[in-house]
């Protein structure tokens, strides 16, 4: 399905959010909106609350303080894709049944797989150049390859929300580049795409608009004017305080 035009994407508001993981303070009134149709990055130090933001968002973390408010969009119609490491590589499942996992709004726990949708997985394996590995064990996958695979799960659920936490970290450059290509082909369609990035030259060069946090919002803007130096240097202050160490962070803003 292809979203006609972007006025019937989704939006997300955030309005003096906080929230808490683990019973500890992760996010601390941010407030901003994700606009209809629009590809933001949230970036920031280690530690900063990105992870948490996406999955309050989801609705698997719940509010602590403030609201979130999303219009055009039911819970059903997000797509996430967690973090590689959130993974149990060792669970033995294939990629067909991993990709297959996009389809279960559709089917239920127990509904069959038909005919048309077996052509739908098909075409998505091929689309992120997975054919043939239909029957390969996801722990047998490079990393690469994993991400190319929940990204086909993506294709099939046919989310109008995108929420993807780090989704190019640890993969070699041609996959990056493939899965770019088809989260702009995704917004292109009207879809709204919200993505957890650490690498600062993705963000200036494929993503319109940036969420810089650290806990609180730092910038919330045009991805040139978020990413200022002095915003940057801000964050990376902000970030000394947090409980993870921001050096990844600020080797890249420096």
């Amino acid at each position: 399905m292809t979203i006609p035009f972007k006025a019937s994407a989704p939006s997300v508001e955030l309005r003096d959010l906080s929230l808490s993981y683990r019973r500890r303070p992760a996010v601390s009134g941010v407030t901003g909106r994700f606009a209809p149709g629009s590809m933001t990055a949230v970036v920031g130090p280690n530690g900063a609350g990105k992870s948490t933001l996406l999955k309050g968002i989801m609705g698997s973390v719940r509010a602590s303080g403030g609201r979130i408010v999303m219009e055009g969009v039911r819970r059903r119609d997000i797509g996430y894709l967690p973090q590689a490491s959130d993974l149990d590589r060792a669970f033995p499942i294939t990629v067909l049944d991993l990709v297959s996992l996009g389809l279960w709004r559709r089917t239920g726990p127990f509904g069959r797989v038909g005919r048309a949708m077996s052509e739908e997985i098909d075409r998505a394996l091929e689309a992120v150049g997975l054919s043939g590995l239909e029957d390969r064990l996801v722990g047998t996958l490079s990393g690469g390859q994993l991400q190319r695979a929940l990204f086909a799960r993506l294709l099939i659920q046919d989310a109008r929300l995108l929420l993807l936490d780090e989704p190019f970290t640890a993969i070699d450059a041609r996959t990056t580049r493939d899965l770019i290509d088809l989260v702009q082909r995704w917004n292109g369609e009207g879809r709204t795409v919200i993505a957890v990035l650490h690498d600062m030259e993705l963000v200036r060069e494929y993503f319109p608009e940036t969420l810089l946090m650290a806990r609180e919002t730092v910038a919330w803007s045009r991805t040139p004017d978020a990413l200022s130096r002095p915003n940057l240097a801000r964050a990376q202050a902000l970030g000394q305080g947090l409980e993870v160490s921001p050096a990844s962070f600020g080797a890249q803003a420096a």
